[in-house]
């Protein structure tokens, strides 16, 4: 707007200049021609009368300058004067320049002059008498001052000026209108792009843009695919390699366990158990990597799923290693089936992951509760426990990759430090919330996932 104004306001600043220049032009020629117009009339009156010059200044030639109609009043002085300096009408002192100067010149034409002290605009005729042989010269002035001059300029500059700043502004008006109108398209394209998931890298859609714009997001879309196509290279080169690490991983802890078996040696016995156990760590790293991969590349839905039976399938899963920490692990599940509308896999793998912290991270003999529900339009499940919680200044850390918490109690607990973040990934792959609060009483942990409720399939 401001470099659109500029231009404007430069153009009007200037048409007004010239717009003041020609009224004051003209205002001069018509204040000129009627003073010339009144010495005319009265240097037309002179005469001779017995051998001496007389003029009667008729009341036609000083009724130009009436104007009772407008408040504007001017003074008007005349003179008239020979060439000998004998005045014959009109005013003695008239002006600071003389009717004839030193080379007996006239002073004829239109000029400006001060009488009085104020300026004026005079008018001066010559006229030649001759009588019976003899010449003499008479000069005829007339002057008013230019009170009804600047008028006269007024009403012919500012009308014109007035217009042109009220087009100025009817003009930014409509520019800032069609600007406004103009760019909501590519306001709403940017509100889209900052709305977006880290992960979306789907096309932009140039349909409501302006033509003009429509090969800028083309372009961008043409950026954002090979985006996407490099983090599909990659992705597939960490689950390429990570499957192929899987199996000489597997081959490694078998050999280590008959190794374990078939040597009676108690310090190798025991170098092999530790061994075996940071091979089991490293595979169970690797499966949490191919996990979160498989959980950035997904799509957001793809089939029904019963979250209440996805959860018991999971409790029985994760059952023996309950068993062996002694914890109470339990389902309240819901009276109806609740339904959610996700992948399968990466469903399982939520609650895998919530499950198995919890059961993890509590101290031996302690409790775990899986909880699924439905409020309004969502499928809720809840995993408590009483184990020493997190706290709550490190909500949001624990979402992040590879962030392990210290933990006094349980100071051989194990982990990758991806659980939770592959968690949030798959909530947010789905379009689902999570939230962290205290367990019951204050103690332990409850985590609280809501996913899309959908309606039951047919088949169901």
């Amino acid at each position: 707007m401001l470099w659109l104004a500029l231009p404007l306001v430069v153009y009007v600043a200037a048409d007004g200049w010239l717009d003041l220049a020609a009224a004051r032009r003209n205002a001069d020629l018509v204040h000129f021609h009627a003073l010339d117009t009144a010495a005319q009339m009265i240097s037309g009156q002179i005469e001779w009368d017995e051998g001496r010059l007389r003029v009667s200044v008729p009341p036609a030639a000083l009724a130009v300058f009436a104007a009772p109609e407008t408040p504007v009043h001017d003074q008007v002085a005349y003179q008239v004067s020979t060439e000998h300096g004998r005045l014959l009408a009109g005013r003695l002192d008239f002006g600071t320049r003389p009717a004839f100067d030193a080379a007996g010149l006239a002073d004829a034409g239109t000029y400006t002059d001060t009488v009085e002290g104020k300026s004026v605009h005079v008018a001066a005729v010559v006229r030649t008498m001759y009588d019976a042989g003899r010449t003499e010269r008479v000069v005829t002035r007339v002057a008013q001052t230019m009170n009804g001059r600047d008028a006269m300029i007024r009403q012919l500059w500012w009308p014109s000026t007035l217009r042109q700043l009220v087009l100025v502004g009817l003009a930014l008006a409509m520019i800032l209108i069609g600007l406004t109108l103009e760019l909501r398209p590519i306001l709403r394209l940017a509100g889209n792009v900052s709305a977006r998931a880290p992960t979306d890298l789907a096309p932009l859609d140039p349909g409501g843009l302006q033509h003009e714009l429509q090969p800028i997001a083309g372009a961008f879309n043409q950026y954002l695919q090979r985006i996407a196509d490099n983090a599909i290279t990659q992705k597939r080169f960490i689950a390429d390699a990570a499957h192929q690490m899987r199996t000489p991983l597997a081959i490694l802890d078998t050999q280590m366990q008959v190794a374990t078996q078939a040597n009676a040696d108690a310090a190798l016995h025991e170098v092999l158990q530790a061994a075996r156990t940071s091979t089991r760590n490293l595979a169970d790293l690797i499966n949490d990597l191919l996990l979160l991969s498989q959980a950035e590349a997904s799509a957001a839905t793809s089939e029904s799923v019963d979250l209440t039976q996805a959860a018991r399938t999971v409790l029985e899963d994760l059952a023996l290693l309950a068993d062996g920490r002694r914890i109470d692990l339990g389902m309240e599940p819901a009276e109806q089936p609740v339904w959610t509308s996700g992948n399968r896999t990466l469903i399982a793998a939520m609650l895998f992951n919530l499950v198995d912290n919890a059961v993890r991270y509590t101290q031996e003999g302690g409790r775990v509760t899986v909880q699924v529900s439905a409020d309004y339009g969502w499928a809720m499940l809840t995993v408590t426990d009483n184990g020493p919680g997190i706290p709550p200044e490190a909500y949001g850390r624990v979402f992040e990759r590879f962030t392990r918490l210290a933990s006094p109690q349980n100071q051989q607990t194990q982990g990758s430090g991806l659980g939770l973040a592959i968690v949030r990934q798959i909530v947010d792959r789905m379009g689902g919330q999570i939230a962290l609060a205290p367990g019951p009483g204050g103690a332990g942990l409850a985590v609280t996932v809501w996913l899309q409720r959908t309606s039951a399939p047919a088949a169901a």
